[in-house]
């Protein structure tokens, strides 16, 4: 026999209104970076660190904005090429035909401070605790990364800030970043003149910590006083010693392990060997 349902079907219609920035510069003709960092964000940045155009512009602040980021993703090209990629969606449409110069006061307008407050904002932790590959029992593991061969521009103003190096003429700065591992995003980041070293500044982003982390750090525990600072924060921490530092022998565990104490911390040292083949 034929069988009837009574029960109406499992379909839910769901309507949502979007509000878009209006003109050629609306969000998806300057690529996937309106999507990703809304056009209402870039404008309540420009607004609290007072970078808005004072008067009507073919470049407004916020186009000048999503240009610094297109720089980011393309640090290899020049400005004009930059501007072509960011506009390659405007087929059709009037776009104002920019030189290098124009390019190059657009950056300067806009200046660095909306551009730290637009980090500030999206910098920190993406992943949800249960995401696979996030957190190592109940920590959520994230780890210190530098770099200290970043090159900058060899001019008077970035040679009386960093210096000179002797391996190469270029001035170089140091970045020292905090990243959550799992997913590679960045919950804060510093940078500064190298001779200060990575330490220096990873302890400038130990406000970040949280007792629920686990922090990677493979630069070697020279700085008992660092090694303080971070448990202090209550985070744990999981690092490397240079094979040749004899650590006091506490207590032995039965897994091979042995607790130690370096400075006033008590750690637990697991001596392990790599297999070459």
């Amino acid at each position: 026999m034929p069988s009837h349902c009574v029960l109406p079907l499992a379909l839910t219609t769901i309507t949502r209104t979007a509000t878009v920035a209006g003109g050629r510069f609306a969000p998806g003709h300057l690529g996937e970076l309106t999507t990703v960092v809304p056009f209402e964000l870039v404008d309540a940045v420009l607004a609290e660190t007072r970078a808005v155009q004072r008067r009507l512009r073919d470049l407004p602040s916020r186009v000048g904005v999503y240009f610094l980021l297109a720089m980011c993703l393309f640090p290899e090209v020049g400005y004009g090429l930059v501007w072509d990629k960011l506009t390659a969606g405007l087929s059709g449409m009037p776009v104002v035909c920019l030189s290098a110069k124009a390019l190059r006061d657009l950056r300067r307008r806009i200046g660095s401070a909306p551009v730290r407050a637009l980090f500030e904002v999206l910098a920190g932790l993406l992943a949800r605790p249960t995401t696979p590959g996030v957190c190592f029992s109940v920590y959520r593991v994230v780890s210190f990364d530098g770099c200290s061969s970043l090159r900058v521009p060899d001019s008077e103003r970035n040679r009386a800030w960093l210096g000179r190096t002797s391996h190469h003429g270029y001035p170089t700065l140091e970045l020292m970043t905090l990243v959550e591992t799992g997913t590679r995003a960045l919950v804060g980041a510093v940078f500064g003149p190298t001779a200060e070293g990575e330490t220096s500044y990873a302890r400038r982003l130990l406000h970040l910590l949280r007792p629920d982390m686990l922090v990677l750090w493979d630069k070697g525990f020279d700085s008992n006083v660092f090694l303080a600072a971070v448990t202090d924060t209550g985070a744990q921490i999981l690092g490397r010693l240079r094979s040749n530092r004899r650590m006091p022998v506490l207590t032995r565990l039965v897994d091979g392990s042995y607790l130690s104490v370096i400075g006033t911390v008590k750690v637990r040292v697991i001596d392990a060997q790599i297999a070459v083949t």
